[in-house]
């Protein structure tokens, strides 16, 4: 089992450096292949007055600095066709966001750059049907692919994890991760507010998916969440990330072990 992790969206260079110094000595501890993960640009921000990153140029200067000194894998989020090659040059992995996951001009352009592609599953589709981004990427002939569920929202603003949604993408064929911090997102209410994640169902969302044979782990992390410019209110403070994934390897573990008899 992998993990990806680190804060939501990119902000001050120093917070940048302590949450990835943090998140390297939880690898290093777990010794748990981690990819380290934050957006310059979140596009989709419920409010022009929201923070929504330092933006292309400066963001990936900052991706930059982290893998150099810390040796991480990357991955970051594209939103446009023409973002594509730029990023590609620095980042290991290309996500597509959960609301794009459709978008066929955005997942080709990303394919054809031969990295790896993660594709968030859309709060609007059946995990069957997640196979249709797929066979996007694989027309390109490029077979290196993540799936990560992050929950349902049925146009409501709560978000709902349905675990048969892992076996259904495990079908694929491709490694399936589980977005644990996004899932517990609750829509309509700023990000800010303390209402606006349900950290209560961290650690049973997070066994329920190890236990259904996920690959990967998906966790927002953050020095002091609440002072968070985006998801202060799901982030996992990343002082406490080595404790709540320690049961998780355990299990994991044995859940390989049930799996393989």
């Amino acid at each position: 089992m992998f993990l990806i992790s680190g804060p939501c969206v990119i902000e001050d260079e120093s917070i940048m450096m302590k949450t990835a110094e943090a998140i390297k000595k939880v690898s290093e501890n777990l010794k748990i292949a981690t990819i380290f993960k934050s957006s310059f640009q979140k596009d989709n921000r419920s409010s022009v007055d929201y923070y929504m990153g330092p933006g292309l140029e400066n963001g990936l200067k900052t991706l930059e600095r982290i893998k150099r000194e810390f040796g991480f894998p990357l991955l970051t989020d594209i939103h446009y066709p023409e973002q594509v090659k730029p990023v590609a040059e620095v980042v290991d992995i290309l996500q597509i966001p959960a609301y794009l996951v459709m978008q066929t001009t955005l997942v080709v352009e990303a394919a054809k750059t031969g990295a790896i592609i993660n594709l968030k599953h859309g709060q609007f589709l059946a995990p069957e049907n997640m196979i249709k981004p797929v066979q996007k990427i694989e027309s390109t002939g490029n077979k290196k692919i993540l799936l990560t569920e992050r929950g349902y929202t049925f146009g409501y603003n709560d978000l709902v994890v349905d675990p048969r949604s892992f076996y259904h993408m495990r079908a694929s064929g491709y490694p399936v991760v589980f977005d644990i911090t996004h899932s517990i997102r609750r829509y309509g209410i700023p990000s800010s507010n303390p209402s606006g994640g349900a950290r209560k169902y961290l650690n049973t969302l997070a066994f329920s998916a190890v236990a259904s044979g996920i690959d990967g782990l998906f966790i927002e992390a953050h020095p002091c969440p609440k002072e968070a410019l985006c998801d202060a209110a799901s982030q996992l403070d990343v002082s406490q990330l080595e404790t709540f994934l320690r049961p998780l390897i355990e299990l994991h573990t044995v859940e390989v072990k049930y799996r393989n008899k």
